[in-house]
């Protein structure tokens, strides 16, 4: 695998993380535009830990996931009373106020004759932690995609799980999940301090993967596709989101055949689905046949086996 495919690769898994943490708030039926917010802050977070504190980068990318569902605590608490509109503006202002924040923060040492750390608007240089440390780009891309299949196999056995069921409940009608003795507010506050979570964690492996941040990198454009990239690929299974980010980065964005138009093409089938499939290409109909005829396949038993091991003797 060359260089460039793997850097798309390792993208792809990357941004998988800020999909999966809109899809969690999606699946309690909250619409947030803030999601990179607490991207950023895991990126910022995990950054300083391991390329200005010297720390060990699991020590960066554990920061970086408490930090950001720290956040989400701190902004679910006021927001989480909200719905629909007014819930999706409370983020995207607080998305936007991080990204300020950012762009005026300047914290910076000086490690082997330069400066090191966040500047500003300048951004945030020579994260290189995986470099000094030999780690090349294949085992960081397995890297990635390790933690990226830890969260996936978290995710499952959540949706599995009764808080699972009350995080569908209330997305489907929270007023009927709360007659259910579902605590609304409290599961809700969950969801959102998982999302901040994961994010953070993802925030944490694009500032290694990419070895440099800025606050520009984190804008309103990039919760849009978040929140997009679940709407695409569905909501019926945690495959839904990565689905969307296949589509968008590994089809859209890194070939040539829709250069110059990415963003109307995205947008364009963005429209489509809503109206033709309004939860995704992988919503919970599609997941639930697929399921069922999965435990529906037949399966030999074992006097099948000991008469067909009779015959080939």
């Amino acid at each position: 695998m060359d260089d460039h495919l793997i850097g798309i690769v390792s993208n792809i898994g990357v941004i998988s993380f800020v999909a999966l943490s809109a899809y969690l708030l999606l699946l309690t039926g909250e619409i947030s535009f803030g999601q990179q917010a607490f991207f950023a802050i895991g990126a910022y977070t995990s950054g300083i830990v391991t390329a200005m504190w010297q720390l060990p980068f699991a020590l960066g990318l554990g920061a970086g996931a408490a930090t950001g569902a720290a956040a989400a605590l701190l902004v679910g608490l006021p927001t989480l009373r909200l719905h629909g509109l007014q819930f999706a503006i409370a983020t995207l202002a607080f998305a936007e106020a991080v990204r300020i924040l950012f762009e005026l923060f300047r914290y910076q040492i000086v490690r082997d004759g330069e400066l090191v750390g966040p500047n500003g608007i300048e951004g945030f240089r020579n994260i290189r932690y995986i470099f000094e440390n030999d780690v090349s780009a294949t085992e960081f891309m397995l890297i990635i995609y390790g933690l990226l299949g830890a969260t996936l196999f978290g995710l499952f056995l959540l949706e599995r799980s009764r808080l699972g069921t009350a995080f569908r409940m209330i997305g489907e009608d929270d007023l009927l999940a709360a007659t259910q003795g579902v605590a609304v507010v409290p599961v809700k506050l969950t969801a959102a301090c998982l999302a901040g979570t994961i994010a953070g964690l993802g925030g944490g492996l694009y500032a290694h993967l990419t070895t440099y941040v800025e606050p520009a990198i984190f804008d309103v454009m990039l919760g849009v596709h978040s929140l997009a990239y679940g709407l695409i690929g569905g909501l019926g299974t945690a495959f839904g989101p990565l689905l969307g980010v296949v589509i968008d980065i590994g089809l859209l964005e890194s070939t040539r055949w829709f250069a110059g138009y990415r963003m109307i093409v995205f947008g364009g089938l963005v429209a489509v689905l809503l109206i033709v499939r309004p939860r995704g290409l992988l919503d919970e109909q599609l997941v639930h046949r697929i399921r069922r005829a999965v435990r529906r396949r037949p399966r030999p038993s074992p006097a099948n086996d000991t008469v067909l091991g009779k015959e080939l003797s």
